[in-house]
């Protein structure tokens, strides 16, 4: 079986985030930077069904030069090979471009069986790009599993959105994103960090992935303006002096909430 698993490096959510005053994306130069846990969530999905079934797991993710650390991490969990799209060109790339390139890239590896990917990361929460990746792979997909069975070239699934929780079935090769309900990523061992750095990494960019880049949309949006998001201030407080209804209710009704 040949599983690739699609994961990105993105700012580390526990610390402060800033946009470039440049072009108003977000800030990677001073952010410390770090494997998204969805995908972390991901791979671990990978290497699970890898010691129990004859898998090849191949990591791909598309960034800067930092990026790399995000593939190293995962050959170091376990996975056997990264493909590394990196392209200043891309700097800023919207949903379809990402997934464009992604879908590319997938189909530089050989009979892929599986595609895996975490359901929305956590830098630009769209929530869409294994969907389209799926859609321009011409492959079914099965989005926001928390569990997964993969068994006789089929892929059964539980699925849970807001709206309620269903079981699907899909023929393989297919993609499917997760939740971070699927599981708990494991950490590399320090025999796994030294066996990373010889595992294969291919480095490619626009041109080896579209030999005519001539036209090529990187975004069909642009951020003209952007303002620091205002300080909190501190709320109303009501003393309960027997008016505390009369006061709130007054206070609703003065901010169109009621």
């Amino acid at each position: 079986m040949n599983i690739v698993v699609l994961v990105k490096q993105v700012p580390d959510s526990g610390a402060e985030r800033a946009l470039s005053q440049a072009d108003h994306t977000l800030d990677r130069e001073g952010a410390e930077l770090v494997l998204d846990e969805i995908n972390e969530r991901a791979a671990e999905e990978a290497l699970t069904l890898k010691e129990t079934a004859d898998a090849h797991v191949t990591v791909v993710s598309m960034g800067p030069e930092s990026a790399l650390d995000a593939i190293r991490k995962v050959l170091a969990m376990g996975g056997d090979r990264g493909i590394h799209i990196c392209d200043d060109r891309l700097h800023g790339a919207d949903v379809p471009t990402t997934a464009k390139v992604l879908a590319a890239a997938v189909r530089t590896v050989a009979d892929v069986d599986l595609v895996l990917a975490g359901d929305a990361t956590t830098d630009g929460q769209a929530s869409a790009v294994p969907a389209v990746v799926a859609d321009l792979l011409g492959l079914p997909q099965v989005t926001h599993v928390r569990k997964l069975d993969v068994d006789s070239g089929r892929v059964s699934a539980e699925r849970e959105t807001e709206d309620g929780e269903a079981t699907l079935d899909a023929p393989l090769p297919a993609l499917v994103s997760v939740t971070e309900k699927i599981n708990e990523p494991r950490y590399p061992s320090f025999k796994g960090i030294m066996a990373a750095k010889k595992k294969p990494v291919d480095t490619v960019d626009l041109d080896d992935l579209f030999p005519d880049t001539a036209g090529f949309l990187v975004s069909r949006t642009r951020v003209v303006e952007a303002v620091p998001r205002p300080p909190r201030t501190a709320g109303t407080r009501i003393t309960d002096d027997g008016s505390a209804g009369r006061q709130l209710a007054a206070y609703l009704i003065a901010q169109k909430l009621v």
